[in-house]
């Protein structure tokens, strides 16, 4: 089904800042690529956030000004990052101890399609992509105590991203707890999608038209504003 719509919708950076307020004080937290990336410069200050890094990083800090690059220092998806005051390297074995054995709080992946029972798909064999492989997704996404998601809620062509199945090949069956998306805060619920959050002047009606799968607007959502806090 291809869906079209002029509504007004949040930026990845936004998109970024809005999952950055739902992290929690203490947290171990592995950003995938992506938007999911952009979290990294926008954490609360005042909360001690740990990032890691599949390939190798605890204690990532945001990306470095043009003029403090340091081209040794790189995450998983090859972008430049920064070490925060007691930051540490270690081997990448060593790194995925930490997602296999259960340490990481939350992950935040990207992702071309979720379902409304919480199956996820996220990667692709193209070679123009950065990372044409499932890489350490299917990891991370077993072995982190929470997996969030953040994208686009349509696609280029205008097709939902949230769906009733995924047609893609799924990284990970029912493992989605949260979706942040360009329009809406949303939780699969197994058959359907439950709505938390919803952007200001989008009906339920319009959020529905752009949606493959069911909505439910229950208790939980009572008409707040999505990206406001």
């Amino acid at each position: 089904m291809t869906l079209h719509t002029h509504i007004q919708s949040l930026t990845r950076s936004a998109i970024a800042a809005r999952i950055a307020c739902d992290i929690e004080e203490g947290w171990c937290v592995n950003l995938g690529i992506g938007i999911p990336t952009l979290v990294a410069n926008v954490l609360p200050q005042d909360r001690e956030i740990v990032l890691h890094s599949e390939n190798g990083i605890l204690g990532m800090g945001p990306a470095p000004a043009q003029d403090s690059i340091d081209p040794w220092l790189v995450n998983a998806g090859k972008e430049f990052v920064t070490l925060l005051d007691g930051g540490a390297f270690i081997s990448q074995s060593d790194s995925f101890v930490v997602v296999r054995g259960g340490h990481l709080d939350l992950c935040v992946l990207g992702a071309f399609e979720v379902a409304a029972n919480g199956d996820i798909a996220n990667w692709t064999t193209s070679l123009a992509s950065s990372a044409p492989a499932v890489g350490g997704a299917m990891d991370l996404a077993a072995g982190a105590r929470r997996i969030w998601v953040a994208m686009e809620h349509l696609t280029r062509k205008g097709t939902s991203r949230l769906t009733r199945d995924c047609s893609m090949p799924i990284t990970a069956a029912g493992v989605v707890s949260r979706i942040y998306t360009s329009h809406a805060l949303l939780e699969p619920c197994g058959d359907h999608f439950q709505v938390i959050e919803s952007l200001s002047g989008l009906s339920c009606e319009a959020l529905q038209a752009i949606t493959d799968a069911p909505l439910v607007f229950g208790e939980a959502w009572r008409g707040a504003t999505y990206g406001d806090k």
